[in-house]
């Protein structure tokens, strides 16, 4: 393990004013965005919906550090015949790979999942790292509910994590470290503090046991935010606060950066909290996204998988793009979320 080339690859991903395009959804979860638009999951519409993207010039080259592809995509060419992840690169973003397998159901603990897909990553990695990338992606799933999490599913959840990232390192590709403490429920945003410091904290521990290298990762968590259904929703200032105090409790300032996942925020709220979060300032890591849905909603309406609209759906993109990388530096403005071009 080479860790200055680690460390260098770390700092790209979370280079100001740009982050990392989350382009990995499964199957499962492609074919109901699609279903939403009215067009057909088959691979070529996969295909050509990602080219689109990888192919927006100004997006990829100006505001996109890497790219997370699914396993489907990595091995995919573009109608010219070209590698997506040559596309990738010649934007001058680094191509990534999600590597977990989904989850499964967590014994003895009722309503709870544990991530899998440690069973021969070795081998898949050294395959994924000649084919391009140079980062990967796992992610664990915490729900908050009635009597959970317990502590068996983060226990089990942040070993897999530390695992996943121990392999990664030594396979010379940088690990996004992703436990998700989801925002599905009732639970205010006191109770997603105390759960994602929880989280967060064991998460740590299990990368120490491991000896992962924090300067050669990126950390991907949620935020500190009010739970989809509860009554009362923390203001965009509470959660960029809570956010970062959390972060400063638990986050050594070791890890070079942190990419947010939106966790089913809408656009402007993903892009709004970030922003309040750089305002807030002085801090030991770049602050940045690694969104998925917020920001390929509105290139996929645009797009509705017809050939004159990918122009449109390219422009939709850019826009997210532009307006969560100035958030990344603490400089969006509402207005700005008017003047598409």
């Amino acid at each position: 393990m080479n860790l200055a080339d680690l460390n260098k690859v770390a700092l790209a991903m979370v280079t100001p004013g740009k982050g990392i395009l989350a382009a990995d959804e499964s199957s499962g979860t492609i074919k109901k965005r699609f279903d939403a638009i009215k067009v057909e999951s088959t691979e070529e519409n996969r295909r050509d919906y990602r080219e689109m993207l990888f192919r927006s010039t100004e997006a990829m080259s100006k505001y996109v550090s890497g790219v997370i592809l699914y396993d489907e995509t990595i091995w995919q060419n573009a109608k010219d015949g070209t590698p997506l992840v040559k596309l990738i690169e010649q934007s001058g973003a680094i191509p990534g790979i999600k590597v977990d397998e989904g989850t499964q159901a967590l014994p003895q603990c009722p309503g709870e999942l544990v991530t899998v897909g440690l069973d021969k990553l070795a081998e898949r990695l050294k395959k994924y790292y000649e084919r391009g990338a140079r980062f990967a992606k796992w992610r664990a799933v915490i729900d908050i509910g009635s009597g959970i999490p317990s502590m068996t599913a983060i226990s089990v959840n942040a070993h897999a994590l530390a695992r996943y990232a121990a392999l990664c390192q030594a396979a010379q590709i940088v690990p996004i470290v992703e436990p998700e403490v989801l925002m599905d429920g009732d639970h205010d945003i006191d109770r997603c503090y105390d759960v994602t410091q929880r989280v967060l904290n064991k998460t740590f521990q299990e990368l120490r046991v491991q000896r992962v290298e924090l300067e050669g990762m990126v950390l991907k968590p949620n935020m500190a935010i009010s739970g989809k259904k509860c009554a009362k929703q923390a203001s965009v200032d509470e959660v960029a606060e809570k956010t970062v105090r959390l972060l400063k409790a638990c986050v050594p300032a070791a890890v070079p950066g942190i990419a947010f996942l939106s966790g089913g925020q809408s656009d402007e709220e993903a892009t709004a909290h970030l922003d309040a979060m750089n305002r807030i300032g002085g801090l030991p890591w770049k602050l940045t996204f690694s969104y998925g849905r917020a920001l390929q909603a509105a290139p996929q309406k645009a797009w509705s998988g017809k050939a004159e609209n990918v122009a449109a759906g390219q422009r939709a993109f850019t826009h997210r793009a532009k307006m969560n990388a100035l958030a990344s530096k603490g400089e969006w403005e509402t207005g700005l979320e008017k003047k598409v071009a």
